[in-house]
C-alpha cells in the first residue's frame, strides 16, 4: 500500500524532534516522566565478542534491555541471538546492514525492514514491533509507512557515545550525568571491526548499580512506553 506525503510534508521536511511531536504514538525519544522507570537499550547485536559480555552482565544483574538487531548479524551469530531471545530480552528491527534510512530509496527503505522482520520472526515466531534508525535518522515518509504497518520507532534520549570506543569512566558519565524518569539510554553491544565497546562492558555494572541506588527500575522499551512487542 502506497501512502502519498501531503503538499506540506514535501514542501517542509520536519525534524526529528518535530517528527516525535507530531506523530507521539509512533515515534518516541523517551517514556513518562512521571514514572520512575528507565530503559537501557542496546544497538548493533549480536556480534560475538561484546554482546556475550553484556549478556552476562545483564543476567548477573537480573535486568532485562532491549535490543535492536542487524539483519546480517543475527545471520553470522545465531546462537548468541538465540541467548537474547532465551533470556527474556526485548527485540527491535535495527535494520539489515545499518543502512542510513535518509538516502534510501523507498524500495530499499522497505527491503532493509522487511527482510529483517523476516529473519528475526524465524528465530522468534513473530515480527518485532519496535524499529530503531540506524543513526536515529527517519524522514517522515518512512515513518508514515511504518506507522500503516503498525511500527513503534523507539530513538532515544540519552547517548552513551560509547561508538567513539570512550572509556568506562566516559560512558558511565555520559549516562549518569543525564538520566532522568522515562530515559531511554542508547549503547551498543555489537561493534565493527576493530570496534571496541569495553568502556560499555566495564561500566554497565556501575550504570545499573547506580540507577538501582536512585530507585530506577530498570525495563524493558514495552514496558516503558506501554507499547505491545509484537
Amino acid at each position: 500500500m502506497v501512502h502519498e506525503l501531503s503538499a506540506e510534508s514535501k514542501k517542509d521536511p520536519l525534524s526529528l524532534s518535530e517528527l516525535n511531536n507530531k506523530y507521539q504514538n509512533t515515534f518516541f525519544l523517551y517514556g513518562s516522566k512521571t514514572k520512575r522507570e528507565i530503559a537501557l537499550t542496546f544497538d548493533d547485536a549480536p556480534d560475538n565478542i561484546f554482546t556475550p559480555q553484556i549478556l552476562d552482565i545483564l543476567k548477573q544483574k537480573g535486568v532485562k534491555a532491549t535490543f535492536f538487531v542487524v539483519g546480517y548479524r543475527i545471520e553470522e551469530h545465531p546462537d548468541i541471538f538465540k541467548r537474547i531471545i532465551r533470556e527474556g530480552h526485548a527485540l527491535g528491527n535495527h535494520s539489515y546492514n545499518h543502512a542510513n534510512f535518509s538516502k534510501l530509496s523507498d524500495s530499499e527503505f522497505r527491503n532493509q525492514i522487511i527482510k529483517t522482520d523476516n529473519i528475526i520472526k524465524q528465530y522468534t515466531g513473530y515480527i518485532p514491533r519496535m524499529i530503531r534508525p540506524p543513526y536515529g535518522n527517519i524522514n517522515e515518509e518512512q515513518l508514515q509507512w511504518l506507522k500503516l504497518h503498525n511500527k513503534k520507532i523507539v530513538n532515544w534520549n540519552i547517548d552513551s557515545l560509547d561508538w567513539k570506543g570512550l572509556d568506562e569512566d566516559q560512558v558511565a558519565s555520559n549516562v549518569l550525568l543525564h538520566v532522568k524518569p522515562g530515559a531511554i539510554i542508547l549503547q551498543h553491544s555489537g561493534t565493527g571491526t576493530g570496534g571496541d565497546l569495553s568502556g560499555t562492558v566495564k561500566s554497565l555494572p556501575k550504570i545499573i548499580d547506580e540507577l538501582n541506588k536512585e530507585k530506577y527500575h530498570l525495563v524493558t522499551i514495552p514496558k516503558l512506553l506501554n507499547i505491545p512487542a509484537k
